[in-house]
């Protein structure tokens, strides 16, 4: 955590045109971040200061991320400074609101929110995973086998073992069912995109009706059907069944009028990608709130596990753990 005092000798150095030092410098929360994330308002406006850690990989790659897909169309905010050494971020601000906030509005003001939510992100999968071949970014693994077994995995140990407290066979025999290898090798062999990795509510901004990214430290290559399964089946948020599947066909509409293909077996893929997704909330909302003390995200483990039990339950081989997802407690 940066001082007050600090931020504002950091800030009024970097910033030294501005009319007067800040006025008001407020802390703001972020999810499980390991970020320290301050709102910094004076007379000429407002712009977020962001402290990171170099000890993930990822938060010393935000800012070539952010400007690359700035370029390249996607809506993301703007970087005015940044100091790698420091590891201090200065960018634009936007605002207060994001997807979650409007949960409880009517579905006819929510759903162009989330139509522009969709259509920012199939920039990123689509102008942007083109233009990513000759940029030099430094991007995180891409979703391989590997990456999908270690999710798996994931959620087997952090859910099923430290929060339901499954062991032993019971646990081996959920996790070593073929299907789940099969799907891991399956899902690694199609063709990739760049992904936002963490597309939820809460990383996403609306300003002025518009969508806007944050949180994509975590792109990588992968399939467009994982962000769609986060964005769809966010626990954060309870969407009905005729909205998930509004909302699928409003992208896969969009990909085509872009000049996209859809595969024949698209659901199928969402179907997987969301078990997938699914399988990491629910062992990072274990992690969190029984290895990290923030117990405040065991709260969300009831609305993933029973997304994860109802899309489970439509793909075959996976019977066994839509059958212990429904007995426990």
């Amino acid at each position: 955590m940066v001082a007050r005092e600090d931020i504002i000798l950091l800030t009024s150095a970097r910033f030294p045109h501005t009319s007067e030092f800040p006025s008001e410098i407020v802390p703001l929360e972020k999810g499980g971040s390991d970020r320290n994330f301050h709102r910094i308002r004076n007379g000429n406006g407002s712009m977020i200061f962001v402290k990171y850690s170099g000890k993930k990989e990822e938060n010393r790659h935000y800012v070539d991320i952010a400007r690359f897909l700035a370029k390249e169309g996607v809506p993301v905010p703007g970087v005015f400074e940044h100091d790698p050494v420091e590891g201090l971020i200065w960018m634009q601000d936007m605002g207060e609101e994001d997807l979650w906030s409007y949960r409880n509005e009517p579905w006819a003001v929510r759903r162009p929110l989330y139509e522009s939510t969709l259509d920012a992100v199939l920039a990123m999968h689509t102008a942007a995973s083109r233009a990513a071949e000759g940029a030099d970014l430094r991007l995180e693994r891409v979703f391989d086998a590997d990456l999908y077994r270690w999710e798996q995995g994931y959620f087997f140990d952090n859910c099923l073992g430290a929060h339901f407290g499954l062991h032993g066979a019971t646990l081996d025999a959920l996790r070593s069912l073929p299907v789940l290898n099969d799907a891991a090798e399956h899902l690694a062999s199609l063709p990739r995109v760049l992904v936002h990795r963490d597309f939820q509510s809460q990383n996403i901004m609306i300003q002025h009706g518009r969508a806007w990214l944050i949180d994509f430290q975590g792109m990588r290559f992968g399939l467009p059907q994982y962000d769609l399964a986060s964005l769809l089946h966010d626990p954060y948020v309870a969407l009905a069944e005729a909205e998930k599947s509004e909302l699928l066909e409003y992208y896969k509409s969009r990909l085509e009028a872009s000049g996209g293909t859809v595969a024949a077996d698209f659901d199928t893929v969402f179907d997987w990608c969301s078990v997938q997704r699914l399988m990491q909330a629910l062992g990072a909302y274990g992690f969190l709130g029984h290895h990290k003390g923030r117990t405040e995200f065991l709260a969300h483990i009831p609305a993933a596990r029973a997304t994860l039990r109802n899309t489970a339950s439509r793909l075959e081989g996976l019977a066994p753990l839509v059958n212990q997802l429904a007995s426990l407690p």
